[in-house]
């Protein structure tokens, strides 16, 4: 496969290199978990690709420019999520593309997709709790990672949750 994909798994298995030693958890790869397929365009400038990434938070049923519609990406990522969780020793860690995570998170809110709730930049993260979907914190950046967050029913950025109960 080309473009996007290829791209973001790269930088995703960097990332997760580090965790084995951090978490004493092996590593699994599993390519579902990669962004949303952009081989139809390839390489983007930034602003263009931020458009089109708009787009396809915007209209989730649509291919937009060719690119994976967001409810098959989103549809991937949850059952590989589920996959990771259902063979997790204790809880998973799951590294991957900030599309995937909004993806996730979206499906865990129980919202549509929107871009709204996309990573507030590289290097962000959020918690859920595997058992039961519930996701106590929004969007975090690693050097907050010890500090207190915001709640999920908490908006960052532009976004505004559903009440969580």
């Amino acid at each position: 496969m080309t473009g996007g994909r290829l791209e973001r798994r790269a930088e995703d298995r960097e990332t997760a290199e580090f965790l084995p030693a951090a978490v004493r958890r092996p590593v699994t790869v599993d390519e579902d978990l990669g962004a949303n397929d952009r081989s139809a365009t390839g390489y983007l400038p930034p602003a263009e690709f931020e458009a089109v990434a708009d787009g396809f938070f915007a209209r989730p049923p649509d291919s937009v420019r060719g690119w994976e519609r967001a409810v098959d990406a989103q549809r991937r990522v949850v059952a590989a999520v589920e996959r990771a969780v259902a063979a997790a020793d204790g809880d998973p860690v799951v590294v991957s593309h900030g599309g995937v995570g909004a993806l996730l998170l979206c499906h865990l809110l129980g919202v549509p997709v929107d871009r709204r709730y996309d990573q507030p930049g590289q290097g962000s993260w959020f918690r859920f709790d595997p058992g039961t979907g519930h996701v106590p914190h929004a969007w975090r950046r690693l050097g907050e990672a010890s500090g207190p967050g915001r709640r999920a029913d908490e908006a960052p950025r532009s976004w505004t949750s559903p009440d969580l109960g």
